[in-house]
């Protein structure tokens, strides 16, 4: 027999570690690059991001409290994400660091950047994948009860995107290939997509 530990979230989990986000989980890394109205460089890694449209392609990452990335998005109306890699899961890591504002983490991470073709935000170099983004909405989430809380969505369109050809076989993105990293849970889980990891189902019909 199933035993059960249930919880109302609002009145706490009862457990040495919220499990929520472990559950949840592995989720994508929105390694997102804004720039400021001042030009001031800025790049953070987000675990609440995802694709929520192809045509056209909307992305979207969430802010919890009012960050840099937030107010850049705002100010200028753009972003750009990276893949995050393995290669790359030191350098991301870094960048999450809560430095002072204005403090370029491109530097503080010592990664090289591409200048964007659409968007005024850099790129980071090696990343295997870029999406150059227009903000389309952003949305402070609510609770239950109507009352605002201290998360923040960001949804851009992603107007350029640039993949590295050695990730790609006969027109096909190899997800694997990059093996890119994903947010598990606690406070130090992550995953690393790997091709023997995969598994193949068609849909019926």
């Amino acid at each position: 027999m199933t035993e059960w530990h249930s919880y109302a979230p609002a009145a706490g989990h009862g457990l040495r570690h919220d499990p929520l986000n472990a559950i949840v989980a592995p989720r994508p890394i929105g390694w997102i690059s804004t720039v400021s109205a001042q030009g001031v460089r800025n790049l953070a890694p987000y675990s609440f991001f995802n694709l929520f449209a192809y045509r056209p392609p909307i992305v979207a990452f969430c802010s919890a409290g009012a960050k840099d990335s937030l107010a850049n998005a705002q100010a200028t109306g753009e972003f750009v994400w990276n893949l995050a890699t393995r290669d790359l899961a030191e350098a991301m890591n870094a960048t999450s660091a809560g430095v002072a504002p204005g403090e370029d983490e491109f530097a503080l991470a010592h990664l090289d950047t591409l200048p964007s073709h659409r968007v005024r935000p850099a790129r980071v170099a090696a990343s295997p994948v870029q999406f150059e983004c227009v903000v389309t909405q952003v949305l402070r989430l609510q609770g239950r009860d109507g009352a605002e809380i201290d998360y923040w969505m960001v949804f851009g369109e992603a107007v350029a995107i640039h993949i590295d050809r050695a990730m790609l076989d006969d027109g096909i993105y190899q997800t694997a290939r990059a093996r890119p990293i994903t947010r598990g849970g606690g406070p130090a889980d992550y995953f690393e997509i790997r091709e023997d990891a995969l598994f193949q189902m068609r849909r019926p019909g």
